[in-house]
């Protein structure tokens, strides 16, 4: 059990460090190197886990999600807010989450493995607004899909504006803003007015998905162990 639990450990200490690497360097500049300083490990222990560079990225940008998650909500237009405040509280701080924007801008990096961080961000708005429009959320003439491609690259838009203008400091406030600019013109009034959109309810949000990580981390650990 032992054994297996140190191994989890090792394996989420090697893409933590590979993560920030990433996130600070880009796909290409990045080294072994760097990563195993950043780790405290060697480079068995790396290779058992990793066997290249490129499997590296890969294990970070299946990260994607897997780190973000938040309650059901009876408005799928509120779960959609939910999730962008989510997302922006840790891209701040979880150099996972961070480093999937960078990789998934990265040219080299689309290359190798193609776009589908950029289409599963699409896909999970594309779901909640229409969920929304099945319950009546949004006005008549709004094509979810479209709706989804649209807030997709505006979200990512803000938040490398915010990278690159603030180190990203600002990044909960830009997303509060976003939703207040693009929510009017697709949601009935009535949900609209309803909606919670504020920096405050990311940092509540953000507070539970720490809990979350750690709770989905325990459970890895027991999994393995039984």
């Amino acid at each position: 059990m032992a054994r297996q639990e140190r191994a989890i450990r090792t394996r989420l200490a090697i893409l933590t460090a590979a993560a920030s690497v990433f996130d600070e360097y880009g796909y290409d500049r990045a080294t072994i190197g760097e990563i195993l300083a950043r780790a405290g490990l060697t480079k068995g222990a790396l290779y058992f886990h990793f066997p290249s560079k490129a499997a590296l990225a890969e294990g970070v940008l299946n990260q994607q999600f897997s780190l973000v998650s938040v309650d059901p909500s009876a408005s799928k237009l509120q779960e959609l807010v939910d999730t962008g405040l989510t997302v922006a509280y840790r891209m701040r701080r979880d150099p996972l989450v961070s480093a999937v924007a960078r990789l998934s801008l990265d040219q080299d990096v689309r290359a190798q493995f193609g776009t589908a961080a950029i289409t599963q961000w699409i896909d999970t708005s594309g779901y909640l607004l229409t969920e929304a429009k099945k319950q009546g959320e949004l006005l008549p003439h709004i094509v979810p899909s479209e709706t989804a491609w649209q807030f997709s690259a505006a979200w990512t838009g803000v938040q490398v504006y915010s990278q690159i203008l603030s180190q990203r400091e600002d990044l909960e406030a830009r997303v509060v803003s976003l939703f207040k600019h693009l929510l009017p013109s697709i949601a009935v009034p009535a949900v609209l007015g309803s909606l919670e959109i504020t920096t405050g309810r990311a940092m509540e949000l953000g507070a539970r998905s720490d809990v979350r990580v750690q709770e989905a981390l325990a459970g890895e650990l027991v999994a393995m162990a039984s």
